[in-house]
This record gives structure tokens, sequence and C-alpha cells, in this order.
């Protein structure tokens, strides 16, 4: 599958990561309140509200194909607690910083009607983005966990791959 990379602006063969440039609480403030209040990078997210702060970390989430040789990448955000996320600051540039965080998803997956506040462990992985894993406990009626856990087939895949390439206009 060729595909135009919306970052680069160059043609790739390979499935592309559908990838979230903020999480969802970003996405939801007002223009004002992204410039008042919050901080977004490539990597990382901080809003800081009247009574709390939230700090986020983007992370890849590898999505299980039933019947083809390659996964799906998803380019998420997750929650992180004040000490994780100083953490992660911390060892950002450190090539073997490896360690594990609790987070909850923070990202909006437009196939399903919920995937915010999923349980996640979050694994850092030196210098790569790091890799986001749903937790057993979460509830498996959920459609996106059980997903997750089953796989999905490669024809699911390349409809999702397809519509956020035309929701980003590429």
């Amino acid at each position: 599958m060729k595909y135009t990379c919306s970052d680069c602006g160059e043609e790739h063969e390979a499935w592309p990561a559908l990838g979230f440039k903020s999480p969802h609480y970003y996405h939801i403030l007002t223009a004002a309140e992204k410039q008042d209040i919050a901080e977004l990078t490539a990597d990382t997210c901080i809003i800081r509200h009247e009574d709390q702060t939230d700090r986020f970390i983007r992370g890849v989430m590898v999505q299980p194909i039933k019947d083809a040789c390659q996964d799906l990448d998803y380019g998420l955000w997750v929650s992180l607690s004040e000490k994780s996320f100083q953490d992660y600051i911390d060892n950002f540039n450190s090539a073997d910083h490896e360690t594990i965080y609790f987070g909850w998803l923070c990202s909006t997956i437009p196939e399903y009607d919920s995937t915010l506040s999923i349980k996640t462990t979050v694994h850092t992985r030196g210098k790569q983005r790091p890799l986001i894993v749903i937790q057993e406990d979460n509830d498996r009626k959920n459609p996106f966990i059980a997903d997750y856990f089953e796989g999905i087939t490669e024809a699911e895949a390349l409809d999702r791959i397809n519509n956020m390439m035309k929701s980003l206009g590429s």
C-alpha cells in the first residue's frame, strides 16, 4: 500500500502508523486555552488547570492483525502521574533508560465509541517512543479492548488507514 506521509510529504509503501498529534484533552481546549494553559511538543503535553495539572506523553501501541504479516501501529497519548512524568522527562535523552509506568489512554480513536481512560502499562525503550500496552484487567466488553487482545483483520486495518488518510487530506 502506498501512501503520502502527512509529516514528511514523501511517498511510502509500508503501512503508516496512525498517529495523533495531541491528546484528546488538548484537542478539546479552545484556542485561547491552548495558548494560556497548555504546552504541547511532539512527545509531551502539559495542561495546567486551576485545580490540577494534567501530564501526557506520546507512545506507540501495536494492534495485532489476524491475517497479515504485519501489525498496525498507533501513535497514542497516555496520561502519567506527576512523578512518572518527571522521571520520563529526566531520562528523555537516555539511550538505556527502560522502565514501566501506569498510564490512562487519552486518545480518541474514530472507529470506537470509547477509548479514553483505559488502563495501560507504558514501557520506555531508551530513545524510542514508549510502548503502550493495554492492561489485561480492562473490561473486554469494550470493542477497542476486545480488538486489542483478539486482533483485527487486514481489511479492518486497511479501512482504518484509508479513513485516517482521508481525514488528514492525504
